[in-house]
């Protein structure tokens, strides 16, 4: 009686299958997902993210002040640095205070991570306090800027709990749910979540910064080869908040988890 049904879904397990990625995922499968929470014993909030193979290592810093040009306006600063370690990579990298400046790319990371973490808490409610969030990738496999943002925002969210605890603050400040997840064009098929394997081959590469209930805070996407088409962008940008949902949602878990 359900035979067309049953047709409908057992073409779609073997679409699966007939696409399965090298590490044996169905396009739309995010890598295995994990957070260790308290892994720091001075910072006011941290977590170990681990995307797949990808690990970062985040803390958040609660300081009594905030940048010069806040001072007085009654609001905070949310800011964020990014490091990559030296044997995160299968080649030692040089550390980059060794050159006396962050690199171009450290610098355009660390300020997606700080804009993506202000676009979804109250700064008014703060007060006039900065917090700055750390992230260090111990393990590079593809999506260490997504890593950093969604295990970033778990570090906050723990600070500022841990602020209400200490009585700096009466309630936490609204913080909207907030993930990033990679997605692109690889052999032709659309993918979740990159590892390295894939970013290098993509033909389509895209990061984006989404909120639980769906709105964008920020798409970066490129063509490592030919134009890619608004068709292909639109089902690229859907893959995508079907992956920071589901990422919010193991964000939640992990907090639930830590507080029982």
């Amino acid at each position: 009686m359900n035979t067309s049904s049953n047709v409908g879904v057992d073409d779609q397990r073997q679409s699966d299958q007939d696409n399965r990625r090298h590490d044996g995922r169905a396009p739309t499968d995010l890598r295995p997902v994990s957070f260790e929470l308290a892994v720091q014993r001075f910072a006011e909030g941290s977590a170990m993210v681990n995307f797949g193979d990808t690990q970062v290592l985040c803390s958040a810093s609660v300081l009594p002040d905030v940048p010069r040009w806040l001072r007085g306006s009654g609001g905070g600063w949310v800011t964020a640095e990014y490091a990559m370690l030296p044997r995160a990579t299968a080649e030692r990298t040089r550390r980059e205070v060794s050159s006396g400046r962050p690199r171009g790319r450290t610098q355009e990371i660390q300020r997606l991570i700080g804009r993506a973490l202000r676009s979804v808490i109250d700064l008014e409610a703060l007060g006039e306090r900065a917090i700055v969030v750390d992230c260090d990738v111990l393990v590079a496999d593809g999506g260490t800027r997504t890593a950093a943002i969604t295990g970033g925002w778990v570090a906050l969210s723990v600070a500022l709990d841990g602020m209400v605890a200490e009585g700096q603050l009466k309630t936490p400040p609204a913080l909207d749910p907030l993930a990033a997840v990679s997605v692109g064009i690889v052999d032709g098929a659309r993918v979740l979540d990159l590892d390295y394997h894939e970013d290098v081959n993509a033909q389509v590469d895209m990061n984006v910064v989404a909120t639980a209930d769906g709105r964008i805070v920020e798409v970066q996407g490129t063509a490592e080869g030919a134009p890619f088409s608004r068709t292909q962008l639109d089902e690229l940008l859907d893959l995508a908040l079907v992956g920071c949902r589901q990422l919010t949602l193991a964000q939640a878990a992990a907090l639930r988890d830590d507080g029982a």
